[in-house]
């Protein structure tokens, strides 16, 4: 253990926070993915979805539902996904790999639509970047990280009157902890400041 106790010491002697020190899945996706630049559409239509889905849930639900997830939503395609109809519908509800949410379905399939609409005014990721806040937390303890922000109470706005659902300020924000936007890795963590987006700021 670190003197912070929401850090755990690997077996490799790296930093983790204590989700994601024990399940080999959660791990790798921290030592690897979470935290990282998302800068595709495809990629953040995606990350919109998992988060939409997560709601309510853990993210290791999610995490492990992933590769089925994209399996039945072609891969998080958002011209394929923006034409499903009410068969589609049907076929997702009865998908016992992914979860199986009337509204969460319908609303990925209405944000790939509103993807598409986005493309002639700048893009979903040039929208969701937008938001980047001028400075990051620096959270020592798990109790310093914050769930929403001002940045993602805009953001979630501004999707909404894109026609997006299921993007609320918290959702937003653990959109943007996700793909880098926000660095709110522990201090003392070994991936603090890996993204490339936030490692210059002083600690």
């Amino acid at each position: 253990m670190t003197n912070d106790p929401g850090l755990v010491v690997g077996d490799d002697g790296r930093a983790r926070p204590a989700w994601a020190a024990v399940d080999p899945m959660l791990r790798d996706y921290y030592d690897t993915e979470w935290g990282m630049p998302v800068r595709d559409e495809r990629g953040m239509y995606e990350r919109i979805s998992l988060e939409a889905f997560q709601a309510g849930l853990s993210w290791a639900t999610i995490l492990r539902k992933r590769p089925a997830f994209r399996a039945a939503f072609d891969d998080f395609d958002p011209d394929v996904v923006a034409g499903y109809g009410a068969a589609d519908v049907e076929r997702l509800l009865a998908d016992p790999g992914i979860v199986r949410n009337r509204a969460k379905v319908a609303a990925a399939i209405t944000n790939a639509r509103a993807t598409i609409d986005l493309r002639d005014r700048g893009g979903l990721v040039d929208l969701v970047w937008s938001f980047r806040p001028k400075d990051t937390p620096r959270p020592r303890t798990i109790a310093e990280i914050p769930t929403r922000s001002a940045e993602s109470v805009a953001l979630a706005k501004a999707l909404r009157r894109e026609g997006f659902a299921f993007v609320g300020p918290t959702t937003m924000f653990a959109l943007m902890e996700a793909i880098g936007i926000v660095d709110t890795h522990l201090l003392d963590s070994h991936r603090r400041g890996t993204s490339g987006v936030w490692q210059d700021l002083p600690r």
